[in-house]
């Protein structure tokens, strides 16, 4: 996948996030994690390889939104 996904951060007037970080990136990682349980459970519908690769994006993405709002908090530009 190619298409990069930009997700802006969200403050209020005195910086604070609205939403918490680690609950986002640990919803996109859970998210992917049970759809990997869910194929090594051997569910007929779900396709491996697009799980896989939907995981692994899914988890990119949280790692990117992890490092933005590190950056945010450490008053980073």
């Amino acid at each position: 996948m190619n298409r990069e996904v930009t997700l802006p951060l969200i403050v209020d007037d005195r910086g604070n996030l609205q939403v918490a970080a680690s609950d986002v990136s640990k919803l996109l990682r859970t998210v992917g994690g049970r759809w990997l349980r869910l194929v090594e459970a051997g569910q007929d519908r779900l396709d491996e390889d697009t799980v896989a690769a939907l995981t692994i994006e899914l988890a990119k993405l949280a790692d990117r939104i992890d490092v933005a709002c590190i950056a945010h908090s450490s008053g980073a530009p």
